[in-house]
This record gives structure tokens, sequence and C-alpha cells, in this order.
């Protein structure tokens, strides 16, 4: 049996099929897991890929995120100008795979398994911890805010909070996709009267307070924060446009993805500009206090805990899928289940021991694996669909020396970009000798796609060619 027949059976096992959406607006338990969706059970238009791209980015960490730019000394227009190059190059990565998922009627993971055959299991296995890392610290935040709300202990409003997200993870892509169109209009007209509140009698446009190679240094860096944002949600891109039918306009779920992704980044990051060092702790406190108390401050407190919710349920949902990618058999309702126990046992530990700042930066000097999974996946999928319409992983072959290829240079770009990180745990020495500008997510990009690239040239064989 050949490596690319043992792949097709491990996306078409029987623990990884079941019931799909009948359509829209069917809110059935999806059992579904990462086995390809069948044409004839495709559904929906590319439209709702707006909203379940829109809502997730509309949370206070993309406001926080935005006054970096003022803490790194760039001022109003240069904040704005690097977040938005930033926020656009990622967001572009993000749009192009989500095309994939009409195409191969399967998610970002399991798509990546073409690529990296056996060795999926460890971007895998990443996808997975990191799902519920984030999950833990939205969750975090979330509960914060409804136990200030409601004057519960905060244990008991994690559970609250997750237990919602528990619920929409379980019933899946749908139930998904019907929430976040409602968060959408509700997180913006919400963060639109923060955003009211925040600049009141605040100086919007302000200088820029470094210069000559410090202003260079902080604005590469700000454009880094902004494409590490966008390009965190690669490695989920397909997982939630897997359901459109294969002849989806691709032009149209690019466009929808990257508008959701940009607009709502621009939306909550640009408020944070604005609002500069008015912006200065991260606590549920501090953000009733911005908005004055009262109802209002009550309001923006529900709406936190919406927003943790909104960006939780991504996490849970691919998260279930990745859990399935690296081989474990469990359904995936259940699986999301899993990432949600764990998260909440996670929040508690990290809530109890005052270190979640310190969790954070571990997990974005971790991260920067996305870039080289992005680079191995799309040059694998330039030889594998060249003139196809669609492509059925479940059918493909990966040949061994191709996977191992993946695999090395997955990891020696990882290296390789080591000494331009710029982080608060780890400065590499390029990035120190430039001045803090940190050019690691563009290097272990650049280095996997020389390496993985270069090696596929020079073999030659298109991948699906099964000998």
């Amino acid at each position: 049996m050949t490596q690319g027949n043992r792949s097709g059976s491990a996306l078409t096992a029987a623990t990884f099929t079941g019931h799909t959406p009948s359509g829209t607006g069917d809110l059935s338990v999806e059992t579904h897991g990462i086995a390809p969706v069948r044409e004839d059970q495709r559904y929906g238009s590319p439209r709702r890929l707006f909203t379940v791209w829109f809502a997730p980015q509309v949370t206070l960490t993309g406001v926080f995120t935005g006054a970096l730019a003022i803490a790194l000394g760039l001022g109003f227009w240069l904040g704005m100008l690097a977040m938005l190059i930033g926020t656009v190059l990622g967001s572009l990565v993000v749009a192009y795979l989500s095309t994939w998922g009409p195409r191969t009627g399967t998610a970002q993971l399991p798509n990546s398994r073409m690529a990296f055959g056996g060795g999926v299991v460890l971007p895998g296995a990443l996808q997975w911890l990191s799902s519920i890392a984030w999950d833990a610290l939205v969750g975090l935040f979330g509960g914060e805010a409804l136990a200030v709300l409601l004057g519960i202990p905060f244990w008991g409003a994690v559970l609250i909070v997750l237990g919602v997200q528990g619920v929409v993870g379980f019933f899946g892509y749908e139930m998904i996709h019907r929430i976040q169109a409602v968060l959408t209009v509700v997180l913006f007209v919400t963060f639109v009267v923060f955003a009211v509140k925040l600049v009141a009698g605040h100086e919007v446009i302000t200088p820029a307070t470094v210069h000559g190679p410090d202003l260079v240094g902080a604005f590469i860096l700000e454009v880094t924060i902004g494409f590490s944002l966008a390009i965190s949600w690669a490695s989920y891109a397909a997982d939630f446009s897997r359901y459109l039918p294969a002849d989806s306009p691709r032009l149209q779920v690019f466009g929808y993805t990257f508008a959701g992704i940009v607009l709502a980044y621009i939306f909550v990051q640009g408020i944070g500009i604005a609002a500069g060092d008015v912006v200065s702790e991260q606590t549920a406190e501090g953000v009733r206090s911005v908005m004055g108390g009262g109802v209002i401050g009550a309001l923006a407190l529900l709406v936190i805990a919406l927003a943790s919710i909104g960006s939780g349920i991504m996490n849970d949902y691919s998260g279930s899928l990745a859990l399935q990618t690296i081989g474990v058999r469990v359904r995936r309702p259940f699986s999301a289940l899993v990432v949600t126990a764990i998260a909440f046992a996670l929040i508690l530990w990290l809530h109890a021991g005052d270190t979640a700042s310190r969790f954070e930066h571990v997990l974005l000097l971790v991260s920067y694996w996305i870039p080289a999974f992005v680079a191995v996946v799309v040059i694998d999928w330039r030889f594998r669909a060249r003139g196809r319409a669609t492509v059925n992983p479940a059918e493909e072959h990966t040949d061994g020396s191709d996977a191992i290829a993946a695999v090395v240079a997955f990891v020696l770009a990882y290296g390789a970009a080591v000494p331009f990180m710029n982080t608060s745990l780890f400065t590499g020495p390029i990035a120190a000798a430039w001045h803090g500008a940190d050019v690691a997510y563009f290097v272990n990009f650049l280095v996997a796609a020389v390496l993985y690239g270069g090696y596929r040239l020079l073999r030659g064989r298109p991948a699906n060619l099964d000998k």
C-alpha cells in the first residue's frame, strides 16, 4: 500500500465522516469531521465569509494591539500605515488559502496532508495546542468581564463563557456562521460607541516620538505585528469555506474573506492607535472605567464577553479538526469539547498565577512557525493543483521523500528566523542590531520557500502522480 493510499484512508476513516448540515439555517449537530465534504452536500454563498471572518477580529485585544503603535513612538499616521501594510499582507495569505475550501471540500490542516504526509503531525500538534492556548487567553478576558458584570466568582463566569462556546463548537459549522453574522452587527455597533468614548477629548493625531534608525525599526516591528495577527488565521482558512459549492467563484471567496479580516482589523486597531495611551491596561475594570460606568459600562463588559466567545468558537472548531488531523479518532463534536475543557483548566491556572502576559508572549514566540507552514503547503498546491478545478485530498498521493522535505524545510526555516525575532522574551542579535526591527516572519517564509521550493523544482515530478 502506498503512502498516498494511507493518507486517503486517514481522511476518510468512519470516525471522520458523519452528518453534515443540509443547508443554510440547518442548526443540527455537525458530526462530520476532516473527511472531504461531498459535492452534493455543499451549499451556501461566499458572502457569508465576510461575517465569519469579521466578528472574530473585533475584540479588545485588537484595540490594545493598535495602541502598541503609539507605545513604539510611531504616532498616528505612521502607526496606521504600518498596521495597514502588515494586515493586508497577512490577510492576502488567509484569503488565498480560503479559496481551497470549495476546491477540496476539506479544512486547512487536513489539506496540508498533501504536502506533509504523515509529517502533518508536527504542524497539526502545534495548531491544536495553539488553539487551546488562544482559547484560554480570550476566555480569560471574557471571564473577567462577565465576573465583574454579574458579580460572580471568576470560575463561574469562565464556565458560562466556555459553556456557550462549547455548545456552538459542538453544533459546528452552520451554527458558527449564524452566530458570527449576529455578532458582526452587535460588536460593530458597540465598538463604535466604545471608540467615541475612547477618543473623546483626546488628541487623536499624534506625531512620531522616535526618529532615525529607531523610527525605521519601530515601523518594521509594527508591520510585523499587524502581519502576525492576520496570518495567524492561515492554518484555519479553509475550515470555514469547505462547505461552499466547488464552483463558487474564487474571486468572491477570496474577496469576502480578505474584506472581513482587513476591515475588522483596521476598525479595532485604528481605535487603539487613535486612543493611544488612554488604552493602557487590558482589564475589564479598565474598560468599564473608560466607558464611564453605568449602563454603557455594563454593556461594554457584556460585549467583551460576547467578543471572546466569537473568537473562541473559531479556536474550538479548528482545534477539533486539528486533533483529528494528527490521527486521534474522536468524533468532531466531542473533540471540540476537549479543546474547551482543557482551555477551562488553563484559564484557571493563568488567572491564579497572574502569568497571562508571559504566557501570551510564549505563544507569540511559538507562532513564528505559521509562515513556513504556508510556504510549504502553497508550493505543494501549485505543483499539485495546476490545471485542475478541484482536488480531492483523500485521493492524492504524497511521496515519502516529499513529506520529509516538507518537515525539514519547516523546521530549518524556524531556526533561521530566530536571530531576526524581537519579543519580550527573546531578542535576536540581528533584530537588536536593526533597532528592534522584527522580520522573522518574512525570513521564516522565505527560507521555507527557497528550501522546499528548490527541492520540488529539482525533483520536478508532480506530487499527484502515484507511481
